[in-house]
């Protein structure tokens, strides 16, 4: 099972990034993955996870801003972060339960500056 991010970078408050992150070593359609990240000093924190099925659930901090996407075809989930605020300046990272394991993807670093 492999989890691999893109998509980070640096940006001025207000802009955009879209990540992405390509699964191999499973069914991808069977399974819910998710985003999280974690800003210096501290925890990883959920910030938005979509079913197979396609629903979403996002963390109060990015409802709005945040959208969780997935192309089954890709084996791809995206994040589309718009409105980014310093705030969200974090390591990024995809994540999922692959029959009964839990696997992280390396992160990508996303820096929002005022």
């Amino acid at each position: 099972v492999q989890l691999v991010e893109s998509g980070g970078g640096s940006v001025q408050a207000g802009g955009s990034l879209r990540l992405s992150c390509v699964a191999s070593g499973f069914s991808f359609d069977d399974y819910a993955i998710g985003w999280y990240r974690q800003a210096p000093g501290k925890e990883r924190e959920l910030v938005a996870i979509i079913t197979r099925g396609g629903a979403a659930t996002y963390a109060d901090s990015v409802k709005g801003r945040f959208t969780i996407s997935r192309d089954n075809g890709e084996n791809t989930v995206y994040l589309q972060m718009n409105s980014l605020k310093p705030e969200d300046t974090a390591i990024y990272y995809c994540y999922g339960v692959i029959r009964a394991a839990a696997y992280w993807g390396q992160g990508t670093q996303v820096t929002v500056s005022s």
